[in-house]
């Protein structure tokens, strides 16, 4: 087997050690602001649904202000978001390269999308079920966790599902300016170096990424919408 790689990707043997470290970063700047991004995403685009007329409580300069920032920050493109962003990074991870450094522009240029998506899914809830919420008494955060929440969440994997493929290509992007990773990988010692067989199995890994996240998402988005549905049989 090692002698067939050595024949197929000899580049790749040759540099194994910078690969798997590559990969390791990729998965930890996936990782991290992933994480991060799903909690302040979520938590925005709740806010939006909730702050926006018609919601359950609207609040018009609020949700004007926080539309303008989550604009602001989708307008930008991530390549100059990076550049944008080197001073404040610094202040913050005290560094502007490697994958500390990456952090923050990753959950900066993740966070409007993902705000985005959450809105989305959120504004799907049957509007019948949030009156009936509320017509029993319920807070608002009992609204946002017992309905908006509950009843979104098929749409909402779907939403992290398309934020985390989204976020795997940040992070190559983010590598080609000193983040590290696959796309750090596949410059610097693929395209650099005239070395296509690791620019080719740099693709095929970011496709068996993608692929993995998009068929555990397809999964749990069947499987908690069917657990929806046996729940309203159960009631009948």
């Amino acid at each position: 087997m090692a002698e067939l790689l050595k024949q197929w990707i000899p580049n790749v043997v040759a540099y194994k050690t910078r690969f798997f470290q590559s990969l390791t970063q990729t998965m930890q700047m996936t990782l991290r602001s992933g994480a991060i991004a799903f909690v302040i995403g979520l938590a925005l685009g709740v806010l939006l649904t909730v702050w926006k007329k018609g919601g359950i409580r609207p609040n018009a300069i609020l949700y004007r202000i926080l539309n303008i920032i989550v604009n602001l920050f989708r307008s930008i493109p991530f390549v100059i978001l990076l550049i944008f962003l080197i001073p404040f990074t610094r202040m913050i991870a005290g560094t502007a390269i490697g994958v500390k450094g990456a952090l923050v522009p990753l959950v900066f240029g993740c966070v409007p999308f993902y705000t985005r998506q959450v809105e989305a899914a959120l504004a799907s809830v049957n509007p019948g079920k949030i009156e009936a919420a509320r017509s029993m008494g319920s807070s608002t955060l009992g609204i946002i966790f017992r309905v908006y929440l509950h009843e979104a969440v098929p749409d909402l994997v779907r939403a992290t599902t398309i934020t985390a493929i989204s976020l795997i290509g940040l992070t190559t992007m983010a590598g080609a300016v000193g983040a590290g990773g696959i796309g750090s990988f596949a410059i610097n010692y693929g395209q650099n170096q005239n070395h296509q067989d690791i620019v080719n199995v740099c693709v095929v890994i970011l496709l068996i990424f993608v692929s993995l996240l998009q068929f555990l998402g397809n999964l749990i988005s069947h499987r908690t919408t069917n657990r929806g549905l046996f729940a309203k049989g159960d009631q009948k």
